[in-house]
Formats: C-alpha cells, structure tokens, sequence
C-alpha cells in the first residue's frame, strides 16, 4: 500500500501550487474586503443607522478569537475567516440595497455550523491519518484555505444571493467531511473518472462512506440555512447543487489536478464557485 500510495503523489509541481494559492489569498481577500466595506458606504449614502453592524462586529471577533484558540487556523487564515464572518453576520437592514429577503442570523448559523463539522471530521482519527500522512497540518487552515473554501459564500452573500451563499457553504462542508471521513475509515475508494481502485486520500478518489458523510454534512448545512423558510421554495435546489459541487470537485480531482495543473486551493474555489453558480440558476427557474 505504501508503494501504491507513493505512485499517487501530488501532480502539481510545489511552487506552482504556491503560487496559484497566493494570487487566491490576494484575490479574494481584496474582493471581501471591499464586500465588507461596501455596504457600510451604501448605508452611509441611503442614511441608514451603522448600529446594527455592532452584533457581527462582536460576533466576528469573538468567533476569530475561538478559532485561534483551538488552533483551527493560522492567523492569516483567523483573518481571512473574520472577514467571512463579519460578511456573513452584517444585518438585512444593511443588505437590504443589495438583496429582497437576506434572512438574518441563518448565514451565521451556516457557518458555524460547517466550522463544528469540518473541526470534529478533521480530528476524527487523527492519530491513523497522521501515521498515513494524511493529517491537515496541525497548525490550522492557512488563509488561502479560508479564501477558497469560504470566499465565494461570502462574496455571493454580499452580492445578494443567498442560495448561493448556503450553497457554497454547503460544497465546503461536504468536501472536507467527505474527505475526511473518507480518509479516516479507509474504505474502499476507487478514482471518479475510471473506476479504478486507488489509495484512500488521492485527488479524485471517492468512497461510499466518505460520500455519505459529506452528503449529509451537505444536509445539515442546507437545513440550518433554510430555518424559518428562508430558502423556500429552493431547498432542493441548493442542496443538489452543494452535491453536485461535492462532485464536481472530485472531477477536478481526477483531471487537472492530477494533471498538474490546478492545486487543491483553486479546485476548493471552483468547486464553491460550481455550487453556487448551479443554485442561483436552480433557484431563477
């Protein structure tokens, strides 16, 4: 097995990888920033009252300030995160020149919700996963991880679309808990595109267990999303979507990842970004 494993190293050369994740980090951490302030500007202009972004303010904070306790990230990643969250936790009263029906506090729930799940799958097993070089680094999600797992929700949260903001939100929990779960079990996994038997852990590589899991994180995700009905009548919509995402991203996997041509951080990106993409056009039906 461990010669197996050593055949399906990472296609992608070291410092191409590198590269590609720091113009993501650079990218969207701009774009969020200019997300979190432009509606400060538009509230400004509309002379709307700035108090009811105290609560994210808050919330963001004391949100990063776990997250660097448990170690869960770096601190350019707790950065990143804080931007997400403070994106996510700003109140419909000042989404409202943006979006028709921003439902408060579900988006915030979403999120917390994926951070308690991708936090347990990721520790589930540990020690088995650390022994297969398998483990995320003990240190935390960097922030080009938070950028392409969580950017494209908050940057479609900003721009008002909120089945796609859940969307992606799901795609992302479903990814990690799928690969960890996946991982951690060592079940069975065979490569997307062929079928074929492959080591547990390679880009590309799904398993009946690891699918399961991140389908129903994908669930959980939607369901905490459409309190209150606030995904009504698209519920379905997203949740196809996230799945179709989750999929999406083991296709990317198996071929230009494989091939070397995309790191993991920009297949993360373009699978959130499928996602949403693929609930906003279900939900315009």
């Amino acid at each position: 097995m461990e010669e197996l494993q050593q055949n399906w190293r990472k296609a992608i050369p070291k410092e191409r990888d590198r590269r590609q994740s720091v113009v993501l980090t650079w990218t969207v951490g701009l774009l969020l920033g200019l997300a979190a302030v432009a509606p400060l500007f538009g509230a400004v202009k509309l002379g709307l009252p700035l108090w009811p972004l105290r609560g994210a303010l808050l919330f963001s904070s004391i949100f990063a300030a776990l997250v660097w306790i448990l170690r869960a990230a770096t601190p350019g990643g707790v950065a990143m995160g804080w931007t997400v969250c403070f994106i996510l936790g700003q109140s419909s009263q000042i989404w409202a020149p943006f979006s028709p029906s921003p439902v408060r506090g579900t988006a915030l729930a979403s999120l917390v919700a994926l951070f308690v799940l991708t936090f347990l799958a990721t520790r589930f097993r540990r020690t088995k996963k650390e022994v297969r070089g398998l483990a995320e680094a003990r240190r935390g999600r960097s922030a080009s991880q938070i950028a392409a797992n969580l950017g494209v929700a908050a940057l479609f949260a900003a721009g008002g679309s909120y089945p796609g903001c859940i969307a992606a939100l799901a795609e992302a929990a479903a990814d990690t808990v799928s690969s960890e779960i996946g991982q951690a079990l060592s079940g069975p996994t065979v490569m997307l595109t062929t079928l074929k038997r492959v080591p547990s852990g390679v880009d590309g590589g799904v398993s009946i267990a690891g699918t399961f899991a991140g389908v129903a994180a994908a669930g959980i995700i939607v369901a905490i999303g459409g309190v209150r009905h606030a995904l009504w009548p698209n519920s379905w919509a997203v949740m196809i979507a996230a799945c179709a995402g989750l999929f999406f991203d083991s296709l990317l996997g198996a071929t230009l990842e494989r091939k070397g041509w995309l790191g993991n951080d920009l297949v993360n990106f373009f699978s959130t970004m499928f996602a949403a993409v693929v609930a906003e056009a279900l939900a315009r039906q």
